[in-house]
């Protein structure tokens, strides 16, 4: 197992320092300023919003008075996960379309309504899957014991 995490993490050293030299190669001087800005940004809203989002939600769910299963827990981290970075990737669309583009056919789409149709299938996949882990936790505590004889 030791070996799979050094090779693992030598590996993703190596696809940092490449995108490092494709960066500097690549990439016009003049716009490291912007992707410093995009970098610091998405450091932000990781590390303060998303992350602290997704632990506040756990200790609040972990201090219910009913115990919660792990499972369920992690299905909500999931979801809340999954709905953080849909919405670091559609904000930007919605700011942008709000202050309109010089060409309609780079951002044609209403992003606000999707984002919000995003939200209620998550929401809706979620209780879905709680709803099946419950059944089938319920469905193993009713079934009898087999004996190993």
């Amino acid at each position: 197992m030791r070996r799979w995490q050094t090779a693992l993490v030598v590996f993703g050293i190596a696809f940092l320092g490449l995108g490092g030299v494709v960066l500097l190669m690549e990439v016009n001087p003049a716009r490291y300023v912007g992707i410093l800005t995009w970098f610091v940004g998405a450091l932000i809203l990781h590390d303060g919003v998303a992350a602290l989002a997704v632990f506040g939600v756990s200790i609040a769910m972990r201090r219910t008075g009913t115990r919660l299963p792990v499972a369920i827990i992690a299905m909500l981290q999931g979801a809340l996960v999954i709905a953080a970075i849909v919405t670091a990737i559609v904000v930007p669309e919605i700011l942008k379309s709000g202050l309109g583009t010089a060409n309609p056919t780079i951002l044609p789409l209403d992003y606000g309504p999707h984002l919000v149709l995003f939200y209620a299938g998550l929401t809706a996949v979620t209780a879905v899957a709680i709803a099946g882990y419950w059944a089938v936790a319920r469905r193993q505590k009713l079934r009898p014991a087999s004996s190993q004889d």
